[in-house]
This record gives C-alpha cells, structure tokens and sequence, in this order.
C-alpha cells in the first residue's frame, strides 16, 4: 500500500529536490515514473583526438630524414598515377588509340594539361604533342593525350593491359 505523506512533508520533499536539481516526485495514480536520467557529461578528449572542422584541414609538419646530413636520396622512378587516375578503356578510347594515335585517361580533377603532359611523359617514356581535357556529366575529368609520331600509343595500351 502506498504511504501517506502530508502536506508539509510534501513541500518540504519538494523544496529538497528544487535545492539539489531533481525533478519534482509525480502524485500517485497517474503515469509511472520515468527513470531518473543520467546527467551527460562530455568526455574531456585530448587534443589530438578531437576532430577538426570540415574547413580545417592541417597539414602534417615534415619529419626529419633518417638519412646522414650529407647523404644523397636515391633517385626513384617518376610515377604517373599520381595524376592520371586509370585508363579509360571505352570503345571509343580504343578506336582513338589505334587510329589517331591518342590515349584516353580519367585523371584528377586538380590536374592541369601541363601536369598531365609530364606524367605521361616521364611515366611511359614517350614525346607529348597535345593534350585536351574534358569534363564529363559524371564529374569526371577526361584528358586526351596525343603522341609524337615515333611513339605508338597500341604499344602503351598493350604495355598496361589494355588491348
């Protein structure tokens, strides 16, 4: 059975919880009671932990080379895929490979024709006469590559698997 309370001890009650932030006790008869929620406390994370703003971007600092001070970095090959994202391997690109000598890549969106025009060159070792660069309704950027007339764009398709 439920206990009675009085009047004055209900105001008092009340007044206690009012003081320390709880939420006043429901009469009976009505709803039951939610229970009593916890406070939400936000985890103090470090600061390397915390996430930035979708507009901030930091750039790592760079670090310190392992090599000797005096040492020479070895020299790498040039790579190309830096730029150019992948061949496009339509049946269009196909026809222009085989009869206007051109090759066909998605590259990235950033990339300008000079950009372009390097990485192919120094990536597959061949003379650049032009490129043109397209965006298509996907959002894809297209750059049409013209080769020199010593160097076969069939040989730099079949060297990657393309035909």
């Amino acid at each position: 059975m439920a206990k009675e309370i009085s009047d004055a001890d209900l105001d008092k009650m009340i007044d206690e919880s009012v003081a320390s932030g709880k939420k006043e006790p429901k009469k009976e008869g009505g709803k039951k009671p939610k229970k009593e929620e916890r406070p939400k406390v936000k985890a103090n994370k470090p600061e390397t932990e915390r996430k930035e703003s979708v507009g901030a971007k930091s750039v790592p600092s760079p670090t310190p080379s392992a090599a000797p001070a005096g040492a020479v970095a070895p020299i790498t090959e040039y790579d190309p895929w830096g730029v150019l994202k992948y061949p496009n391997l339509a049946e269009k690109a196909m026809n222009m490979v085989e009869l206007e000598n051109k090759l066909v890549f998605v590259v990235r969106k950033n990339a300008n024709k000079a950009q372009i025009k390097e990485a192919v060159e120094k990536g597959f070792d061949v003379t650049v006469l032009g490129v043109n660069v397209e965006l298509t309704p996907k959002g894809d950027k297209r750059a049409y590559i013209k080769l020199g007339e010593k160097d076969s764009a069939a040989d730099i398709a079949s060297r990657m698997g393309m035909l």
